[in-house]
């Protein structure tokens, strides 16, 4: 199969900065979507590959070019391809293929199989070479992992829903929050603030638990009805045994029993932060309540164009800081740190300059 080269910005090794390069895209196949791309968000599972912190789940394979949040515009398309034009606003989230013919598959869980190749750190079917992520000029997906993006929507606000936005929309739908529910979210971060926005759109009475008094004001801002400074024993106590769903999308360790000990007899704690180390968890936290605790990854391919969808209706889109590819080592250094609102948005412009 023919190739072409575009410009990107890669790691070649645990230890290095990202820098620039070339690398090798496919030439479209029939079924396949050529982006141009012009906005890509950093997600924390960004530097986690980049720098092999998650080598007992995945080594990283070198050079790697990171980027999940992907939004573009169609510069080519395939003679089989149905849903995009040229021209066209196009998405890509964290998949790019899958084998569409295994259980999870069929069910629309495309998240779930076996074979799933992931947009960066997966294989390339057709090229039997590295899949390379959206800190790039251009990317070629098949179409039936390419979405459509709301015209009415901010390109780079939107680009982090394609990993922010759908992990924390898709357990909020699975445990059907809705009107007249209590719903916590632990966590004021970049899957959190996401979190916040959706449990309020769908209806729900939200929460915010968060270390940080600071947080108070922006929490109320983005949609929390209420703050509660875990910290505080008095205030956590208050709120025992009356949360239907708490979302939880803090990636560091803490304390998971405070909030399970929050939840309503048949309750749910769903995790979408992934802390390094196991949480130590009370059997009776969750026996006394029948209460459960789940984890949730991204959606599927369909969720996440229901979410897109969802959020063009409602207007929602990600708090962003746009930065140029040139700052993507020090967004790296500064999101380490917390230290961002709420996410970061490359504005791949900026690398036609190198």
């Amino acid at each position: 199969m023919n190739t072409y080269k575009t410009k990107a910005y890669s790691a070649a090794s645990a230890t290095s900065p990202l820098t620039h390069t070339t690398i090798p895209r496919r030439d479209p196949t029939p079924r396949d979507v050529q982006i141009e791309i012009l906005y890509c968000g950093i997600c924390h599972s960004d530097l986690h590959y980049a720098r092999n912190e998650w080598s007992s789940l995945m080594q990283t394979v070198y050079p790697c070019v990171p980027g999940h949040e992907i939004v573009g515009r169609v510069t080519k398309v395939g003679p089989d391809v149905t849903k995009f034009k040229v021209g066209d606003l196009a998405a890509v989230g964290c998949l790019v293929d899958a084998d569409l013919s295994c259980p999870h598959c069929r069910a629309g869980n495309e998240q779930f199989c076996s074979s799933g190749v992931w947009t960066y750190g997966g294989t390339d079917r057709h090229l039997g070479l590295p899949t390379y992520g959206g800190y790039s000029e251009s990317i070629v997906v098949d179409e039936r992992f390419t979405l459509r993006v709301p015209a009415n929507l901010s390109l780079a606000n939107t680009a982090p829903l394609l990993c922010a936005g759908i992990t924390t929309y898709s357990p909020l739908r699975h445990w059907k929050v809705g009107p007249g529910q209590k719903v916590g979210v632990v966590g004021l971060g970049g899957l959190g603030h996401m979190g916040v926005k959706f449990a309020r759109a769908f209806g729900a009475h939200v929460v915010v638990f968060t270390t940080s008094p600071s947080k108070k004001d922006d929490a109320i801002r983005l949609g929390a009805h209420e703050v509660v400074i875990s910290r505080n024993a008095d205030e956590m106590n208050k709120h025992a045994g009356s949360f239907d769903f708490i979302l939880d999308a803090v990636a560091a360790a803490h304390d998971i029993n405070a909030y399970l000990n929050l939840l309503k007899v048949d309750g749910n704690l769903t995790l979408v932060g992934a802390p390094e180390k196991p949480h130590a968890v009370s059997a009776f936290a969750l026996l006394l309540g029948r209460r459960s605790l789940s984890g949730s990854p991204i959606g599927g391919i369909a969720e996440t164009q229901e979410m897109l969808d969802f959020c063009g209706k409602n207007n929602i889109t990600a708090d962003v800081e746009v930065i140029p590819i040139q700052k993507v080592n020090e967004a790296y250094d500064r999101m380490a740190r917390s230290d961002v609102k709420y996410r970061f948005s490359i504005d791949m412009a900026s690398l036609k300059a190198e």
